[in-house]
């Protein structure tokens, strides 16, 4: 017999929000079927309008909050409502780092199958320390002090919408650009390029790209600093290689943006949605910018992946290095290693920090950093963690411990596979992804480890994503 569905669309029901979903979404049930309301809180009644129906679920319009959470804020940005960036304003930063927190939790307890221990990680000498067996320890998460203008990069759509040129965002789920005038998670750099650059095209009649028709000009414009050294690099992205009045482009930019260190022209002439093309051209000042995390200096390029909030990067990083617990006497892999910013940080109390990545580029960039800091006990190698980690152990070099920093899809099953099979004391696990997380740490727990702790980190306040670190250590059966 088929589910009846108690409600239907366009209809226009009261409701109490019982929980958030995994973007922050509040969560009412209407006999017991789940409706999900984006910008409404735990605890608030509010009337809502039906906008989609599935078989299990709904998605219903906020029209009005009868009764508010203590909780809600107002939001600080105009376009918070119509742009896809921000999801979480309307809440108030503690309630953000608790909503992450219990997201972390879910997860774990849903998809891993794993006990949190309910007592908190205190160490005074008052209370006592937690019994790890009993379950994971799970920290509150680790917020910013200033949770905004955190992003040290921005890429900006730029289009037309009835004869007005625009530069700003996407709409949440759709190519509408949302214009903006200031982003208040951006630096406040991005804000005066995007400004110069409408100038600049206005004056001199330069035409946005049409992404439908395939015509016109510049694409995007992307601003990358550099927080520490305080370099600024601008990105013109543009359909094609000539690009008119582009000295008047340089000179505006040099002259009024503080820091300027390089400008570029990148080139991207497919008809795509990704955004940067494989051709750069400097149009002023270095090809790079540099920046640091914690004693590490970084060159960042147009193309080069660099984590866009180095703030919160460091205390991420600092909690895997205390996870992992090195002497000085350990051999670390580094799987994941991307562009090789865990594996410098490893190196400080590490023998020896094998990092491995699929990305030539990325390997390339990594050995240039580990050579700018004159760091030579680390060694990179390109290829598949889960066939290169095999190959190592087969040479005799094994692990004490393993560090993993994957993608959103999680870690390679035949690499846990050659982990478990490994046996190094501990595994520390930095994610993006709660769900493909708690669902590896559950494989690893049948491999023989026990998740010891877990820190979530706000990398992205105002969103709804979390960081996460993980200590494991092996459990002898």
């Amino acid at each position: 017999m088929d589910k009846i569905i108690p409600i239907e669309k366009n209809g226009e029901y009261l409701v109490e929000i019982t929980g958030l979903g995994h973007e922050g979404e509040g969560v009412a049930r209407i006999n017991d079927y789940a409706v999900f309301i984006e910008g409404a809180l735990i605890g608030e009644k509010v009337k809502i309008k039906i906008v989609k129906v599935k078989k299990n679920f709904a998605f219903g319009k906020l029209l009005e909050v009868i009764e508010a959470s203590k909780e809600r804020r107002e939001p600080v940005c105009s376009i918070y409502k119509r742009c896809g960036g921000c999801s979480l304003q309307h809440l108030s930063y503690e309630g953000q780092l608790e909503f992450k927190k219990n997201r972390v939790k879910n997860s774990l307890e849903r998809i891993g199958k794993l006990k949190v221990s309910n007592q908190l990680p205190v160490t005074s000498d008052q209370l006592p320390v937690p019994n790890k067996e009993e379950g994971i320890i799970l920290h509150d998460t680790i917020g910013m002090k200033e949770p905004y203008r955190y992003r040290n990069k921005v890429q900006l759509p730029v289009g037309e919408s009835n004869g007005e040129l625009k530069v700003g965002f996407y709409a949440a789920r759709s190519h509408e650009i949302i214009g903006m005038d200031t982003c208040n998670i951006q630096d406040e750099v991005a804000d005066k390029v995007a400004a110069l650059t409408k100038t600049w095209m206005k004056k001199f009649n330069i035409k946005a790209y049409d992404e439908i028709k395939d015509t016109g000009s510049i694409r995007h414009i992307m601003v990358r600093k550099g927080f520490r050294t305080g370099e600024v690099m601008v990105v013109l992205v543009t359909k094609q290689k000539e690009l008119s009045n582009k000295e008047e482009f340089v000179n505006l930019i040099r002259d009024n943006i503080e820091g300027i260190t390089s400008i570029v022209q990148n080139i991207n002439v497919k008809k795509t949605n990704v955004i940067l093309g494989e051709k750069n051209i400097t149009l002023y000042g270095k090809d790079n910018i540099s920046d640091y995390i914690g004693e590490f200096k970084f060159n960042i390029s147009p193309l080069s992946f660099f984590q866009v909030n180095p703030i919160q990067t460091e205390v991420l990083y600092n909690k895997a290095l205390e996870y992992a617990g090195l002497t000085g006497n350990e051999i670390v892999f580094d799987a994941y290693c991307g562009t090789g910013t865990i594996s410098l940080f490893l190196s400080q109390k590490a023998k020896k920090v094998y990092g491995v990545e699929i990305i030539e580029q990325a390997i390339d960039n990594a050995k240039l950093n580990a050579k700018e800091n004159k760091i030579d006990n680390v060694e990179f190698i390109v290829g598949k963690s889960e066939e290169v980690i095999p190959e190592l152990i087969n040479k005799g070099i094994k692990a004490d411990v393993v560090v993993v920093d994957p993608p959103r899809k999680g870690c390679e099953k035949s690499l846990l596979d050659a982990i478990g099979e490994m046996k190094p004391s501990k595994i520390v696990y930095v994610s993006c992804d709660t769900g493909t997380l708690a669902r590896d740490l559950g494989i690893l727990e049948e491999r023989g480890y026990k998740v010891r702790e877990v820190q979530p980190v706000d990398m992205f306040p105002m969103t709804g994503h979390v960081e996460c670190v993980v200590l494991m250590s092996r459990v002898e059966k």
